[in-house]
């Protein structure tokens, strides 16, 4: 069993940055990667961004890439998202989830884990 709290939404202008965090409690931290996805009001959860277990690789969606930055400290079981240059249209729920293996994924039914999400707001 992995539990996983987020962190660090709230309300920001456009061009703004926020830094979201994921506790991770239960399995070790280094046995699962970790990814995060969002859901805007009216639309379906998309992917965000993944990180493997060791934190050596990553992989961003189109929509975040080069403006998100995802890491990990395995030592302390936390995941983190910078996300910076934010705009409107970034507004949803924040998810962290963790999926079992060596594979990162980007389809949200591959993970086993997930967190209750925070509240991003970006205003323009």
């Amino acid at each position: 069993q992995v539990q996983l709290v987020e962190s660090g939404g709230g309300l920001v202008q456009a061009g703004g940055s926020l830094r979201l965090s994921c506790a991770a409690s239960g399995r070790t931290s280094s046995t699962y990667a970790m990814g995060w996805f969002r859901q805007a009001p009216g639309k379906e959860r998309e992917f965000v961004a993944v990180i493997t277990r060791s934190g050596g690789s990553t992989y961003y969606a189109d929509s975040v890439k080069g403006r998100f930055t995802i890491s990990r400290d395995n030592a302390k079981n936390m995941g983190y998202l910078l996300m910076n240059s934010l705009k409107p249209e970034d507004t949803a729920v924040y998810y962290c989830a963790a999926r079992l293996g060596v594979r990162a994924a980007i389809d949200e039914t591959e993970y086993d884990y997930w967190g209750q999400g925070t509240q991003v707001t970006v205003s323009s």
